[in-house]
């Protein structure tokens, strides 16, 4: 059924397919015409962060930037969603086209730049929800925000969904904001991490919950990069670290007509990166910060990969634009059969 939909979605525009893929899901969802067509994984309960999932197959953030569509995506069998990356103020992102299929290598590149409605926006469709799952709120910062100011727009965004959001993860790591991944380093990544731990102690306080943090980083690192890194989310008490964001590199789809657009790179491409950084982190990190695993899943295999590297979650993004619900359940069916034989 998905391989059809996929061929008329594919001969739309990407985003025009995103857009029409999205709202008739919506539709599909609430009018009860999804349920014969998607059967639900069963549990494989985890708990991480301090948080209950159902099962560790997640949604990255992007695909629902302004939280639009949970009802349907709620509907898919997703052990807990992302959504975002939202802003304080509304963006319109870059201009278009702002994204690229490369089905040869099962990927995308896009450069959309935090396109979204604001968090007014945002915190307007997450109180009135109807999605009863775990759900994570990505957020950044503005494009005309200096970087001296980034962490102003990100202890706004904490602000603003904390009362509504199961996690919250601040995202330093997209190629598509100037200067956004330059926070991801040195001085200026421990003095973000340091500030957006004061703005979850203030809040916690002020409501009496405690929203886990998680930081979302790139997989273009060097190994001492990797260990600068974790040390500096474990001295600053992050909850958890989202491993990992697109890629910049296109080694692996050299010779493509898309390659040379600017953007980040998702999907199978990625997956090497992206496990590269898992192991690292881990190395680093142990059990004593979660890491979730997100980039180039695209079967059951390639999510239980990811466990095994040492993450707890994974989100998939691209690989279910190409594969649809099917892979959820896949993703699933392999993390249950890797702790089957954990357990032996």
């Amino acid at each position: 059924m998905y391989t059809l939909l996929r061929r008329i979605l594919f001969s739309l525009p990407p985003e025009t397919a995103h857009r029409v893929a999205l709202n008739g899901l919506d539709l599909a969802a609430g009018s009860g015409l999804l349920k014969p067509f998607v059967q639900p994984p069963g549990d494989l309960p985890v708990r991480v962060m301090g948080l209950d999932f159902p099962n560790p197959v997640g949604l990255a953030a992007g695909l629902d930037k302004n939280a639009d569509h949970l009802q349907g995506l709620g509907a898919l069998g997703f052990g807990f969603i992302e959504v975002g990356t939202v802003t304080p103020q509304p963006q319109p992102g870059n201009p278009a086209p702002r994204m690229f299929r490369l089905p040869e290598h099962g990927a995308i590149i896009n450069r959309m730049g935090f396109n979204n409605e604001g968090l007014d926006h945002l915190v307007g469709k997450v109180v009135n929800r109807r999605y009863t799952g775990v759900l994570g709120i990505n957020v950044g910062k503005n494009k005309v925000t200096p970087a001296e100011e980034a962490e102003s727009d990100y202890r706004k965004g904490i602000a603003a969904v904390y009362d509504y959001a199961d996690y919250i993860t601040v995202n330093v790591s997209s190629p598509n904001t100037p200067g956004l991944r330059d926070l991801q380093f040195g001085d200026s990544l421990k003095r973000l991490l340091a500030s957006i731990k004061q703005e979850q102690a203030a809040q916690h306080q002020r409501s009496g919950r405690y929203v886990p943090l998680a930081v979302k980083i790139a997989p273009d690192m060097d190994d001492g990069e990797i260990v600068f890194v974790a040390n500096a989310l474990k001295e600053a008490g992050i909850d958890g670290v989202v491993a990992t964001n697109t890629t910049i590199a296109r080694d692996r789809v050299k010779g493509h007509p898309h390659a040379d657009e600017a953007g980040g790179l998702s999907g199978q491409p990625v997956r090497e990166a992206s496990l590269r950084v898992i192991q690292g982190l881990y190395r680093e990190l142990g059990e004593e910060i979660p890491i979730i695993g997100v980039g180039g899943i695209s079967d059951g295999e390639s999510a239980a990969e990811k466990i095994r590297a040492g993450a707890k979650l994974v989100q998939v993004y691209t690989g279910f634009i190409y594969r649809g619900p099917a892979l959820v359940g896949e993703a699933v069916e392999a993390i249950r059969a890797l702790e089957k034989e954990r357990a032996r």
